[in-house]
């Protein structure tokens, strides 16, 4: 639920405009607005499994099937079990590995498998269809496929497509078999347009030219109109793609990104990427956004928008719980209740920061000078450094401010009987082990 209690339903006029309103309509065909808005049909967006978990990157596409379930259209989502043993180039510098049919097989039950979770029918919406490509594409013979799918398109046009064309500028190249999955992924939109009546595609901009290639085959094949729409890609503040093969995938499986760091994730968003992320990432309705949007501006200290971002996504991803124990850890992380958290929360609030191990026998007694730990650990330069550090009332153990000379670390400090969590300043800790 949002806020306000009103559910993921938003009270705006139209499908269209919502999507409009939250950006994500950076690319689209014409005529989409009438189909949108008009009596309900089927829309899907395609996941390939690549990896045995979705990622942030992928909540686009997720949050996006939602908006079209509670517009009371059909959404499909399809799982890319026959297009993930090729490998989409779109986004790439060079070609996927092939995986194996073991790694397939695992990724496709773990990706089935959040989906379902969090593409659950809620407040009476349509039921949401999970295909997978698999079923049409890995059975399909290569000659009928070249004959009934093939001879609609010209080289020449395909090499137009931009995910294509960026290939073929790079040194690498790119293969046969990353070159036709266009029109594998052509074949999917008119299969599902063929089985569900589906007319609308949608998905990242680097998905353009293969979106508008399964609209010319249903046209072409099927003398039919079709329709898609393309976002803007989800970056990093580095300007890289969020996902598996950038190596910066912040992942919804709970083992592999803890809640809490998922929660981090979007608290640490800057101000000039939170408003489009709360319009593409949650279900806030536009005068919620419109009104943290006011906040960000006039009072960007108080980071209100980017903890609604982070409550809303960690939300819908894990659940009540589980965001409450991370706004919990959040506040932790800067009081003296650090103390106060469970051993495995704790390790997971410091997992990002170094560690190191003292012998527990220096602890003993009146145990180490907290100024010489400070200097070993690294989160000063310098003895003298982390002297004037104590003395200015910067230097903390277990958030607990340290000062005076005579600042020691001892077995009294000891958390769950084995940690002494160290910070200098407002951000830099170190995680001390007594063994």
């Amino acid at each position: 639920m949002s806020p306000t209690g009103r559910g993921i339903v938003d009270c705006v006029p139209s499908l269209y405009e919502d999507l409009s309103f939250r950006g994500l309509l950076a690319q689209e065909s014409a005529g989409l607005r009438e189909v949108l808005d008009g009596p309900p049909m089927a829309a899907y967006h395609g996941m390939d499994p690549t990896a045995d978990s979705l990622h942030i990157g992928s909540l686009y596409g997720v949050c996006t099937l939602k908006r079209f379930q509670a517009a009371g259209h059909r959404p499909i989502a399809l799982a890319g079990g026959g297009t993930g043993l090729i490998g989409d180039p779109g986004g790439r510098d060079e070609e996927r590995p092939l995986l194996t049919p073991e790694e397939h097989a695992a990724n496709m039950a773990g990706i089935e498998a959040q989906l379902r979770r969090l593409l659950g029918v809620e407040d009476g919406g349509q039921e949401i269809v999970l295909v997978d490509n698999a079923d049409w594409l890995v059975g399909y013979r290569l000659v009928d496929f070249l004959r009934e799918i093939g001879k609609h398109f010209t080289v020449n046009q395909m090499v137009q497509k931009e995910s294509v064309r960026a290939r073929f500028e790079r040194e690498t190249g790119i293969s046969y078999t990353e070159f036709s999955y266009m029109l594998l992924q052509a074949c999917d939109f008119l299969h599902l347009y063929d089985e569900f009546g589906c007319r609308v595609q949608f998905g990242g901009s680097d998905q353009w030219g293969n979106i508008t290639a399964g609209i010319d085959l249903i046209r072409r094949v099927r003398r039919a109109e079709a329709h898609g729409f393309g976002w803007p890609l989800l970056l990093s503040s580095e300007g890289k793609k969020y996902g598996k093969s950038t190596g910066n995938a912040v992942w919804l499986d709970a083992g592999r990104t803890a809640p809490f760091l998922l929660y981090q994730h979007f608290v640490r968003v800057g101000d000039d990427e939170v408003g489009a992320m709360l319009r593409f990432l949650t279900f806030l309705s536009h005068e919620e956004i419109l009104e943290l949007d006011r906040a960000t501006a006039e009072h960007p200290e108080r980071r209100e928008a980017q903890r609604a971002l982070a409550r809303e996504v960690c939300r819908f991803v894990h659940g009540e719980a589980e965001t409450a124990a991370a706004e919990r850890a959040t506040a932790a992380l800067y009081s003296e209740d650090i103390a106060g958290l469970d051993e495995s929360l704790l390790l997971v609030v410091l997992s990002e920061a170094p560690s190191s191990v003292v012998a527990r026998s220096e602890l003993e007694g009146d145990g180490l000078d907290l100024a010489a730990v400070l200097a070993s650990t690294g989160l000063s330069p310098s003895r003298g450094a982390a002297r004037t550090a104590i003395e200015q009332g910067g230097a903390y153990v277990n958030n607990q401010r340290r000062q005076g000379p005579d600042a020691r670390v001892t077995l009294d400090d000891l958390l769950h009987g084995r940690y002494v969590v160290l910070r200098r300043g407002r951000r830099d800790y170190h995680l001390l082990r007594a063994e």
